[in-house]
């Protein structure tokens, strides 16, 4: 891991920019104390300067975690192919024409779990060797597709709080049945861009014998912003 750049904010958090072979992250930590571990991840693979990852990620961290994100494949500056590129403007004027979208959203975000997957844990191997980081590990996003797999895939992950706010394949709402860590599920109600009954079915299925459905009015950017503050208090419950 090569730490590219770093920054500290005026509430204490430590910021850093780093890179692990090809893949970019960042990593922000609270102070010299050993601190829990949270993957963050946002919408099917957003980039992870996207400001509302960053908020979300500085407040966790000044909550007394270590917080880290990664790029996916073809996201943020990482290039894409030119299927990449082709994939993605079929899914934007689908979209924008109101046509349905799902076989479109199975050929973009289905390959994009199956990719990052593996990263994700080749970088929590890398994270986890850091002095001033230690386990349990928690995740925390709105990339609930690469959560399900995360948890389904990773005996060191402890806890996962998902926003219902991405598209999640088939493969991940079948696998959401092995999921079996304490669970926090978030549901905008008027979600314009995840269809509501999808969300309840996708948290019914889920194995866990602890998981709790927060649901708010609202549309797909909408989440309270007391939500982050009770997402804290759940992974306070099982990762400290």
């Amino acid at each position: 891991m090569h730490v590219t750049s770093e920054r500290r904010h005026d509430d204490g958090v430590r910021e850093r920019e780093f890179t692990l072979g090809e893949i970019p992250g960042t990593l922000w930590t609270p102070g010299p104390a050993p601190a829990p571990l949270v993957l963050m991840a946002h919408n099917n693979g957003l980039p992870k300067a996207d400001p509302r990852l960053a908020a979300r990620a500085r407040y966790t961290a000044a909550r007394g975690y270590a917080v880290a994100t990664i790029d996916a494949d073809g996201c943020g500056d990482r290039p894409r192919t030119a299927a990449d590129e082709q994939a993605r403007a079929d899914l934007r004027r689908a979209v924008q024409a109101g046509e349905p979208a799902d076989e479109l959203l199975e050929s973009v975000v289905g390959p994009l779990v199956e990719k990052a997957a593996p990263e994700w844990r080749t970088t929590l191997d890398a994270l986890l060797e850091l002095p001033g980081i230690d386990g349990p590990v928690g995740y925390s996003g709105g990339w609930a597709a690469l959560g399900i797999r995360l948890a389904v895939t990773e005996p060191r992950l402890a806890a996962a709080g998902f926003h219902a706010g991405g598209y999640v394949p088939r493969a991940q709402r079948e696998e959401a049945r092995q999921v079996t860590v304490p669970l926090l599920f978030l549901l905008q109600w008027d979600d314009e861009a995840n269809p509501r009954q999808r969300a309840l079915d996708l948290f019914g299925a889920f194995g866990s014998k602890e998981k709790t459905l927060h649901a708010n009015p609202g549309g797909h950017t909408g989440t309270p912003w007391f939500e982050l503050e009770d997402g804290c208090r759940f992974l306070d419950r099982h990762l400290k």
